[in-house]
């Protein structure tokens, strides 16, 4: 029964790097980008978050609503006006800019918020928990699975059902003939990016009512999302889901046998799915 607990605690835990994960899948599935502020940009939806609910005294879940359309602005103005121009054939151009985003970000928060740790308090949501036979489930942790299922399925449909998404299926697949036919390239990226960063914001919100945050952990949650986007396969945003939901049972697993084992666990299982399937359990293109 512990084990299955163990298990059960993993998936849920899965949810919340499934959140990291998916904003990170969409940005690569799209425009081939690998954005190392990824991980800084979640925290500071967080910060976000948690200055909109001190200053204007909103209850945390409508300040994550305010929030997620700041976001979407913010994403959609870094790519349309910093991010677009690093894009080339050559891989090097985005990895340096987003880096330095990352550097950026990171300093700008400790200037400003210090290095003190900060959490988001739902009111004791936090702590409650709900028993189904001996088994006791966190209603915090099942929210964040929850959440991130339904991103999930929101995602598919803009991307399988709607216009913009055969826009974001044609840019993937081919952005020079889509340009020569007479669509800015641009400006579907910078929508691809602005909701990237309305599903980190999602992510943001879940990580500071989960954990306490600091400017520096930005870098391990993009490690984080990496792992799952990679163990799920590029391209598959149920992929991303299951990806994140296996690091989270092998880091509880891990925890198990010794809490310094927990993150090592984690990385051993991505080495492992990456050295046997290469381009993940269930790579999907957009098309």
């Amino acid at each position: 029964m512990i084990l299955i607990d163990t298990i059960l605690q993993g998936v849920m835990l899965g949810g919340l790097y499934a959140l990291f994960a998916l904003g990170l899948s969409l940005t690569f599935g799209v425009m081939r980008l690998v954005n190392l502020a990824h991980g800084d940009l979640i925290l500071l939806g967080s910060y976000i978050i948690l200055t909109l609910a001190g200053s204007l005294y909103l209850p945390p879940l409508i300040a994550a609503l305010v929030a997620l359309p700041i976001m979407f602005v913010l994403g959609w103005a870094l790519q349309r006006f910093l991010l677009n121009h690093a894009l080339h054939d050559d891989i090097l151009p985005p990895l340096i800019v987003t880096f330095g985003l990352s550097i950026l970000i990171q300093n700008g928060l400790l200037a400003i918020f210090t290095a003190d740790s900060r959490r988001l308090s739902l009111g004791g949501i936090e702590a409650q928990s709900f028993a189904v036979g001996p088994l006791n489930i966190g209603v915090l942790p099942l929210m964040t699975l929850l959440a991130a299922v339904l991103v999930v399925l929101l995602l598919n449909f803009v991307f399988f059902k709607t216009a913009l998404g055969r826009a974001f299926r044609a840019t993937s697949d081919d952005a020079t003939t889509l340009t020569l036919m007479g669509r800015d390239t641009r400006r579907v990226f910078a929508i691809a990016t602005g909701i990237a960063l309305v599903v980190a914001g999602v992510a943001a919100f879940f990580l500071a009512t989960r954990a306490s945050i600091n400017p520096s952990i930005g870098p391990a949650r993009l490690i984080f999302a990496f792992e799952a986007v990679i163990i799920g396969g590029l391209g598959s945003f149920w992929g991303t889901l299951i990806g994140g939901i296996i690091l989270g049972v092998a880091q509880t697993l891990g925890g198990s046998i010794d809490p310094e084992f927990q993150v090592l666990a984690g990385h051993l299982v991505f080495i492992a799915i990456l050295f046997l399937r290469p381009r993940g359990l269930f790579p999907r293109a957009f098309d």
